[in-house]
């Protein structure tokens, strides 16, 4: 299992409200889970996520090269004293 770092770009554009919607349906809730949690009704939520969206925030995502295989030292240069 690798860690994933995700990155949410533009929060400042967005409303605090907007934010915790985003950032629990970044984390992989669905609307209705989203819904109960803030204490609001599904098309509250559906339009907090429209507004968001229109705002232009981006999900960046990082992945260790490592992941890949691309870590170590077999894809380092090779030393030229060696």
């Amino acid at each position: 299992m690798y860690a994933v770092h995700l990155e949410i770009r533009g929060l400042e554009k967005l409303s605090f409200r907007e934010r915790q919607a985003v950032v629990l349906k970044e984390s992989g809730k669905s609307q209705e889970q989203i819904a109960k949690k803030l204490h609001l009704s599904p098309s509250s939520v559906a339009t907090l996520l429209n507004r968001a969206k229109g705002k232009g925030y981006e999900i960046v995502c990082i992945i260790p090269e490592a992941e890949f295989g691309l870590g170590g030292n077999e894809f380092d240069e090779e030393d030229p004293d060696s």
